[in-house]
């Protein structure tokens, strides 16, 4: 494994609005609290590209280096604004989706980001799954190769928390055979196979040597041991396989009421004691 890694939705104000911290204050905190990467939401007020000037992306890209920590990953807000949905039946989003991906994977590489998560989107009314998911594919064959001239893995999450195409471990890995690019991996959620009462620690096995990155999170949220999960199973799991990742926490973001800093602290102390306790060590 590579490393620990926490995503910064629960200071982003993403999607509630408070609480609020600049991304360069994000990357102090969880530098301090021993991280080894950071997994960064593609929304304001952190990441939101066009936000980001030359000279802004250099300045954090320097503090990244100083606080020695990496950029495990990142990922598109879901929905929103002016709407990420790959799957669309609007051809005008569509479109303005996969320039966006662009967006999003010009300012991982300027952040020497190797991931960028892949969010095929949702089948709107009157929309057939076959056709939405024939959307996101498409979305996806003209994305992937623009990854890949930047040295970027696109990682397909199954979502049925928020969505209703990308649902299963299996959903991920069709899309992913379909594309037929080999710069298009997988990942999951371990919330998201909660969810759907399935075993997270099934998943890993299902993706095997696919599985290129992880989001952790219990039950409603929270940090590991704080809901109904095994996490032990899953940190075993992925041991068995020779999980070479890392393990991004998505967690806290559900609720203006989340304290930041204890989600952050409670994660990695939780995730070190199941490391510890399997004797699992990162590198």
């Amino acid at each position: 494994m590579k490393g620990l890694s926490f995503n910064t939705w629960v200071y982003s104000s993403f999607p509630v609005w408070v609480p609020s911290y600049p991304l360069e204050e994000t990357i102090r905190r969880i530098a301090g609290f021993g991280y080894d990467a950071i997994e960064i939401g593609c929304a304001s007020p952190h990441a939101w590209p066009p936000h980001l000037t030359v000279e802004r992306r250099r300045d954090i890209l320097a503090l990244l280096r100083r606080e020695n920590l990496a950029v495990s990953s990142m990922l598109p807000a879901p929905g929103g604004g002016p709407g990420n949905n790959p799957s669309s039946p609007i051809a005008e989003e569509r479109a303005w989706v996969v320039d966006h991906y662009k967006d999003i994977l010009r300012l991982a590489h300027d952040w020497e980001c190797p991931t960028v998560i892949y969010l095929a989107g949702w089948a709107v009314f009157g929309t057939s799954q076959t056709e939405a998911w024939h959307y996101g594919l498409e979305a996806l064959d003209k994305i992937a190769p623009y990854a890949k001239e930047l040295g970027i893995t696109l990682v397909i999450e199954p979502t049925p928390t928020d969505g209703n195409l990308i649902e299963s471990a299996d959903d991920a890995i069709l899309l992913a055979e379909q594309s037929g690019h080999d710069n298009v991996k997988l990942m999951f959620d371990t919330i998201h196979a909660l969810y759907r009462n399935e075993v997270p620690s099934d998943y890993v096995y299902r993706m095997g040597d696919k599985l290129h990155h992880v989001h952790i999170s219990d039950s409603d949220r929270l940090p590991p041991g704080h809901g109904r999960g095994d996490f032990e199973a899953v940190l075993q799991a992925l041991k068995d396989i020779n999980y070479g990742g890392y393990l991004a926490a998505e967690i806290g973001f559900h609720s203006r009421q989340s304290e930041p800093d204890w989600y952050a602290k409670e994660n990695i102390r939780s995730l070190k004691a199941i490391m510890e306790k399997i004797d699992w060590k990162i590198g």
